[in-house]
């Protein structure tokens, strides 16, 4: 797969975002956090997200390592992406690929990584 545009939100709308982004790699987690959310996760330089709107809306959460920032909406809880250095330091995104608008994340061929065992 090649990089491609897609645009996403949270359930409520108010988080609203535009990426470009390759879903030939996703990633599935089973650590504390993703194993409870169902995450499907595709990483992307932070220069290929854009924010459109809900800057206000979103609210934080950083646990283990405090390494990645978890970002959710306040309103309907949904966490659309986060933001995190990549393993060679450069500003990445990871987007769920559950909140990306004509994209059936279960159709995607996903790496499971064992986060639980970390």
């Amino acid at each position: 797969m090649a990089v491609q545009h897609y645009h996403g939100s949270c359930q409520c709308g108010a988080v609203d975002f535009d990426v470009d982004i390759e879903l030939g790699h996703t990633v599935t987690c089973n650590c504390s956090r993703c194993k409870r959310l169902g995450s499907v996760l595709a990483f992307a330089p932070r220069e290929n997200f854009t924010l459109n709107s809900g800057e206000d809306s979103l609210t934080e959460y950083l646990f283990n390592k405090h390494q990645i920032h978890h970002l959710f909406c306040k309103t309907c809880g949904i966490e659309s992406f986060a933001y995190a250095a990549g393993p060679d330091g450069a500003d990445m995104v990871a987007v769920n690929a559950n909140c990306l608008d004509g994209v059936d994340p279960r159709s995607l061929s996903s790496q499971h990584y064992d986060g639980a065992a970390v």
